[in-house]
């Protein structure tokens, strides 16, 4: 296996690195002071400028829809492997906003891969080219509250074909993005035919935001955070009627589409997260060095030298087996990875938690303030560790697949 970047990647790579720290850290700081400030005495719903203007730049500097697939770019993107897009995820993971920025941003590219690979011609002129373009948002409905959604074939919500219209009904939560003034679509996960094998049962549908029927019941926190302007909401479907062409790849093919959006998903947000864990590595340095108590710097107080020890091997360690994944996801796609990925999503959230809590409790009271950028970054690294599955149906992915190779059933 080669980890080594092509030469295309590390400059890209490079160029990622200074617009991050050249356009977006400098003025982050007083955008998430701006939106607090919207927050308590105005609308934080809303797009501020300087984001728009961030859009423009990294547009104007060829750092746009760095995600897409090799294979499935379509002039639109760079076409990168798995292995080298991963190094330009993590460096935009140190900031909240870069992937927004450079139109990398989750639910967004997973729904951009789903209608590139499975989407009809229509439905990407309709919807995909927007998306590309950055001109609207969408979000990823499937998860629901009133089933058991860690196993997917539980999911209630409909998806009814009638003549030549679909039917949708049903309630969907953690849909990432609604709170998007410009979010337009959702991708939307029901149940088609109940007769079906379990694993043909459900389709994907695009439903407009707009469409009759569709309601925004809440916008939920996330430990107290609501992670304006994309947030995650509570929706209902209520006979809801969209065009059958809505259907994407064809009914029953949802679970199909899932495993391919999936796993580059999962590598995306893992290295994502390798990246701010790195971030907090760097904060805990600083801080441990700056500050001094009962007369020592607290880099030598009470083992602090072998916490930072241990969060450069588990970082690294991490980093690794992400890599291992997305190459995995490169030569032999989706089924090739089934267990690095699912390997990956257990280890480098509980990581970067480890990591995240190590530089808060070297900041002190300052690490659980919106001083520093640690409090949430301990939020994000905590829910991905039940974004796209939770700990315990991975690791059972990873045993099982271990237990086969000695004979076990499944």
């Amino acid at each position: 296996m080669d980890f080594s970047p092509s030469p295309r990647a590390a400059d890209l790579t490079e160029r990622v690195r200074a617009f991050v720290a050249e356009e977006i850290e400098p003025v982050e700081a007083a955008y998430h002071a701006d939106l607090a400030e919207q927050r308590r005495g105005g609308d934080p719903w809303q797009v501020l400028p300087v984001i728009d203007e961030l859009k423009r730049r990294a547009r104007d500097a060829g750092l746009w829809n760095l995600f897409l697939p090799a294979g499935h770019s379509e002039g639109y993107g760079e076409g990168l492997t798995n292995v080298d897009y991963a190094p330009l995820a993590e460096i935009m993971g140190r900031s909240a906003i870069a992937p927004l920025v450079m139109n990398c941003n989750a639910p967004d590219t997973g729904n951009m891969e789903v209608l590139l690979k499975y989407g009809s011609d229509a439905q990407k002129e309709e919807w995909l080219e927007p998306l590309l373009k950055g001109e609207i948002r969408s979000a990823f409905a499937m998860t629901e509250p009133g089933v058991a959604s860690s196993d997917a074939t539980n999911m209630a919500a409909t998806a009814v074909v009638d003549g030549d219209e679909v039917v949708i009904n049903g309630r969907k939560w953690w849909s990432t993005g609604v709170g998007h003034p410009d979010c337009r679509v959702f991708v939307f996960m029901g149940l088609t035919d109940p007769d079906a094998d379990r694993h043909h049962r459900h389709s994907m549908v695009l439903v407009p935001k707009d469409a009759p029927g569709v309601k925004v019941e809440r916008m939920l926190s996330t430990m107290g955070l609501y992670d304006e302007p994309l947030g995650h909401g509570e929706v209902s479907f209520t006979d809801v009627r969209v065009p059958v062409e809505n259907i994407i790849s064809g009914p029953g093919e949802a679970f199909s589409i899932a495993q391919g959006r999936l796993g580059p998903g999962r590598v995306h947000h893992c290295m994502r997260l390798i990246g701010l864990a790195e971030l907090a590595l760097e904060l805990a340095c600083t801080r441990a060095l700056e500050r001094s108590a009962f007369g020592k710097p607290i880099a030598n107080l009470g083992g602090n030298r072998e916490r930072i020890a241990d969060a450069r091997i588990a970082i690294d360690s991490a980093r690794l087996l992400v890599l291992n994944a997305a190459w995995k996801l490169d030569v032999g796609g989706p089924l090739n990875a089934l267990s690095e990925v699912s390997q990956i999503k257990v280890a480098v959230p509980n990581m970067a938690q480890g990591v995240i809590d190590l530089a808060i409790q070297l900041h002190g009271g300052a690490g659980l303030s919106d001083d520093f950028p640690l409090a949430a970054a301990w939020t994000a690294a905590r829910a991905l560790r039940l974004a796209d599955g939770p700990d315990e149906v991975h690791r059972g992915v990873v045993a099982r697949l271990e237990l086969g190779k000695y004979g076990a059933k499944r």
